[in-house]
C-alpha cells in the first residue's frame, strides 16, 4: 500500500505539498473536513462511470441505495441520511418521480407526511448495477486490502457516532 501524497493534497503534517508557511492563519490541526472529501472522491470516482452510463446521479444513487436497505421513508429521514439539504432534496425527489424511480404518497394518519418509496424501475435498475458496483467493490477491496476496509468502516462507524453526540460549535 503506496503512502504517497498525491499533488495537492495534504501529506501527513496536515500541509499541502505545494503550499508555502508564509500564510498568516496558522492551524495546529489537519484539515479534516479536506481529507474527508478528497476520500470520498476518491471513492466515488470509481463508482461515476456506473452510475453514469445507467442513468443517475450520486445523490439519486445514494437515495435509491439508502431506500434499499431502509425500506420507505420521509424526505426528511432521507435528507438526514443522504446529507442532501431540504431545498435541494425537493428537487431531486420531483425528477425521480417524474422518470419513475420514486414513489412519494401521502401517510394515512397524517396527510401532511409523505413517504418516499421505490418503484419496480428503480428496483430493476439496482438489480442491473449491482454487479457493476460489487465488482468496484471487490477492485476496492483487492487494492487497498479487506483488512483495512473491515477497520475503516468501523472506524466511520465509530467517528459518525462519536460525532452525533457532539452538539455543533455557536458561531457566537
Amino acid at each position: 500500500m503506496s503512502r504517497r501524497t498525491a499533488p495537492g493534497l495534504l501529506n501527513r503534517s496536515g500541509r499541502s505539498s505545494r503550499s508555502s508557511r508564509s500564510d498568516s492563519a496558522t492551524f495546529r490541526h489537519r484539515n479534516l473536513p479536506l481529507l474527508l472529501l478528497q476520500a470520498r472522491e476518491s471513492v466515488i470516482a470509481n463508482f461515476r462511470p456506473i452510475l453514469h452510463a445507467h442513468g443517475l446521479t450520486e445523490q439519486q444513487w445514494r437515495i435509491v441505495r439508502l431506500l434499499l436497505d431502509a425500506g420507505p421513508l420521509e424526505p426528511r429521514q432521507i435528507g438526514r441520511q443522504c446529507r442532501i439539504s431540504s431545498p435541494s432534496l425537493a428537487g431531486v425527489l420531483a425528477r425521480m418521480d417524474e422518470v419513475g424511480l420514486v414513489r412519494r404518497e401521502r401517510m394515512a394518519e397524517d396527510q401532511r407526511r409523505v413517504k418516499v418509496s421505490l418503484t419496480p424501475r428503480s428496483r430493476a435498475l439496482a438489480a442491473a448495477m449491482a454487479p457493476k458496483i460489487e465488482a468496484v467493490y471487490e477492485a476496492l477491496e483487492a487494492h487497498i486490502g479487506r483488512d483495512f476496509i473491515d477497520r475503516f468502516y468501523a472506524t466511520l462507524a465509530e467517528l459518525i457516532g462519536l460525532l452525533g453526540d457532539l452538539p455543533p460549535e455557536d458561531e457566537g
